[in-house]
């Protein structure tokens, strides 16, 4: 991708994530993750209905009328984006891959913590750390992301969602809000994210493709998996062979809901094939 498209892409996504976070998103970022605190801002004259524990008797005494202490919501949050960068994120049957899919998360993502001026960063995982940025306020960041996002070549086209995990944490001592945005075709992560869990508001977004659901009729055809580099030939007219790849990416999904409920991770799947605001402000709501 030259210079003139990579811009003019990063402008289009600009565009579609502001319009989605002034009229949708801000506001329900915003209530889905509070600031860590309170901090004074002032004091006023008491009204009727106010909270009487608000009541800052040294002033009322002085002025010899009522008056409230006023708080503001301390935010000074920082959001981090992990994004699995892995071969099976160029997959995709319909208009886009999952690497879209993620992209468009990250943008509304992005502009979402920037309206509610918090820090955001990205970690791009494969199975190793394929990049890292520090989270940081403002605009020229977030394009920043996005930009490194479109150009990035990884160098491993694996998984291991531990390793991203482990980085997180090690660069991380703040507490943060991470969304873990992957298809979760690995094993093993589970405990590295309860882990990070016990410091961090982890969420989890599994980015999936319908054909890995249902797989249509095509006759004999040739699987190839991007990730390995392996091809296989199966007969996709066999309606068992259907049938069994159907059964176990349902019961791929149910363990995976399971597994972060359990855990306190708060989780939703998004089609390449479908509008992502739906499930995404369904995920704000349900916190």
């Amino acid at each position: 991708m030259d210079t003139k498209e990579l811009l003019k892409r990063i402008r289009r996504l600009e565009i579609k994530a502001k319009g989605l976070t002034k009229h949708i998103f801000s506001g329900e970022y915003h209530s889905a993750f509070k600031g860590t605190g309170m901090a004074f801002s002032e004091v006023r004259d008491y009204h009727l209905g106010d909270d009487v524990r608000t009541i800052d008797w040294n002033v009322t005494a002085r002025f010899n009328a009522p008056h409230v202490k006023v708080f503001d919501e301390e935010r000074e949050l920082n959001l981090m984006l992990i994004i699995d960068v892995s071969g099976s994120s160029d997959f995709g049957s319909s208009k886009k891959t999952k690497k879209d899919l993620a992209l468009e998360l990250a943008a509304v993502l992005s502009f979402s913590a920037l309206s509610n001026n918090d820090k955001v960063g990205a970690i791009f995982i494969s199975n190793q750390v394929e990049k890292y940025i520090a989270p940081e306020k403002g605009k020229k960041h977030a394009l920043y992301i996005l930009r490194e996002f479109i150009k990035l070549k990884p160098m491993s086209k694996g998984t291991d969602i531990k390793q991203g995990l482990k980085f997180f944490r090690n660069t991380q001592k703040k507490r943060s809000i991470a969304f873990l945005i992957s298809d979760f075709i690995d094993e093993d992560f589970l405990e590295e994210l309860k882990m990070s869990r016990k410091k961090h508001d982890m969420i989890a977004i599994r980015l999936i493709d319908e054909a890995e659901r249902e797989i249509l009729d095509m006759g004999l055809v040739q699987l190839y998996n991007s990730e390995t580099g392996i091809t296989t030939w199966v007969n996709s007219k066999s309606a068992h062979f259907r049938s069994a790849q159907k059964e176990k990416f349902t019961h791929q999904e149910e363990k995976l809901f399971y597994d972060f409920q359990k855990s306190g991770i708060d989780y939703t799947s998004i089609s390449t094939s479908e509008d992502f605001i739906k499930p995404l402000i369904k995920l704000f709501q349900n916190r």
